[in-house]
């Protein structure tokens, strides 16, 4: 079957699958330490509430039947384990039916997961990686080899990911158009890294470079992926390139790494192919009979594409199988930040002693360097670069975090770089302020070693205490 099957990728393939494997770890590494607080039965947004209002039509999740802590951390620990075995290549051990059910097992569960997640789970790359992981159960193993079709659907969902972004950055802010949107946006996103101060700080006609870069990436560059070699191999690498310039200049969870793993899967590595028999009959059927399922799915996506009214990030099928994708539409041109305080006085007043919470990764002591977190995703630290924009965007958590530190509850601070008080001495009252941080300048940054100034904007949440026994689901 020639037609059938593109030899020349067996090495693509597998190294497109670890990648693939090494990321669904770290998104169940993520889930399995951060649930508690986020999901769990006493988290800010219980998963057993969200179950109680949500059909599983809406929703399908293994925790619309059944849900404890236990269960979830059962679940996302053996997410863990698989993802580690196709890591270390366990898959080729397998007949090919039996790797495509070992691929089956993470994408069920982190779709469970995800379907379940609310707010925490609203990003784009947990639908990316979910489409990409439901393709990989069809890439097959050792016994066969890789069926062009499905390598060509890696291809399409690459190209709607560069593609869709573009689009939306020229459809969605004039400062894509003028190409000034990079004199803010190392300042402005959502988790700067290590280097992102250096960025900001790159000449202006450098920033012009790299937004004009960005459109010819994301904008003309996709078509070539459906050309022929070595021109689709050119293309891939381009992308990849770019990637990696935003893999440094800040923290995007793992939305620029399954990026570049599925450019891996355009691009033909150099290898002899060992020789395989052809494919059985059954996996053709399989393989085709899905490929049809995805085209007919894709209407939707195509079509939100190429709306004026495009929007970003949005699943059309409560599988995640197809979806649309996009980032940065609009970049913000300055930078807020809501800082978390406490304070042990019995009536607090404005100079009190008023400490303040550390995030792991978000901004907070303006002399504190970001550092790097990226593939691992902080999913509070991300929702609070929201809550700054709007506190609408935190109107169904936020309320709950403060109360869980007045709590000094367990799980949450665990979630934070490091919590002012003792675990039993919590606070009395925790307050929130809001603030305007901006990156400092060459000379501030030599004099006072800080990265950033913060100058003080309003009162965000007044000074809130524990009135009632609190009771949970």
């Amino acid at each position: 079957m020639d037609w059938f099957t593109a030899p020349d990728y067996w090495l693509t393939r597998l190294v497109f699958q670890r990648g693939l494997a090494a990321l669904y770890l770290v998104a169940f590494l993520a889930a399995a330490l951060q649930f508690r607080a986020l999901l769990g039965e006493r988290g800010m947004l219980p998963v057993p509430r969200f179950t109680e209002r949500v059909p599983f039509r809406r929703a399908p999740s293994l925790f619309q039947l059944h849900y404890s802590d236990r269960f979830f951390a059962g679940c996302a620990w053996t997410g863990c384990a698989v993802a580690a075995a196709l890591v270390a290549g366990l898959d080729a051990l397998l007949p090919l039916w039996g790797a495509m059910l070992l691929w089956l097992v993470p994408w069920v569960l982190y779709l469970s997961i995800v379907n379940v997640g609310q707010t925490w789970y609203s990003f784009g790359w947990e639908s990316l990686l979910l489409e990409v992981g439901f393709l990989a159960v069809f890439l097959g193993n050792d016994e066969v080899a890789p069926p062009l079709v499905v390598l060509f659907l890696l291809r399409w969902i690459l190209f709607r990911v560069e593609f869709g972004a573009g689009l939306i950055k020229m459809r969605g802010d004039e400062c894509w158009r003028k190409l000034t949107c990079l004199d803010h946006h190392h300042e402005t996103q959502p988790m700067p890294g290590p280097l992102s101060w250096f960025f900001h700080h790159l000449p202006r006609p450098l920033h012009r470079v790299e937004a004009a870069a960005n459109h010819v990436t994301q904008l003309v560059v996709p078509f070539l992926l459906f050309a022929p070699q070595p021109v689709a191999t050119a293309a891939a690498a381009l992308m990849i390139a770019t990637q990696l310039w935003l893999v440094l200049s800040g923290n995007f969870s793992w939305l620029n790494w399954i990026t570049v793993v599925l450019a891996l899967s355009a691009v033909r590595l150099p290898a002899d192919p060992p020789p395989v028999p052809d494919a059985p009959l059954w996996y053709v059927v399989v393989v085709l009979a899905v490929a049809a399922l995805l085209v007919g799915l894709s209407y939707h996506p195509v079509r939100n594409m190429l709306s004026r009214r495009q929007v970003m990030n949005r699943s059309f099928d409560p599988l995640h199988l197809v979806n649309t994708y996009g980032a940065f539409g609009s970049v913000s041109r300055v930078r807020y930040e809501v800082v978390v305080e406490g304070t042990a006085d019995d009536r607090p007043r404005e100079d009190s002693d008023w400490r303040e919470y550390e995030f792991k990764g978000k901004p907070g002591d303006p002399r504190r360097w970001p550092r790097q977190f990226a593939p691992y995703h902080l999913r509070l630290d991300w929702l609070m670069w929201f809550a700054a924009l709007s506190p609408a965007y935190a109107g169904a958590w936020f309320g709950a975090l403060v109360e869980r530190l007045l709590e000094n509850d367990r799980d949450t601070l665990r979630l934070l770089r490091r919590s002012p008080f003792p675990p039993d001495e919590p606070p009395r009252y925790v307050r929130a302020r809001l603030f305007r941080y901006r990156y400092t300048t060459w000379r501030e940054l030599r004099e006072t070693g800080a990265c950033w100034e913060r100058t003080y904007v309003r009162e965000y949440l007044p000074p809130t205490r524990l009135t009632t026994a609190v009771h949970r689901p």
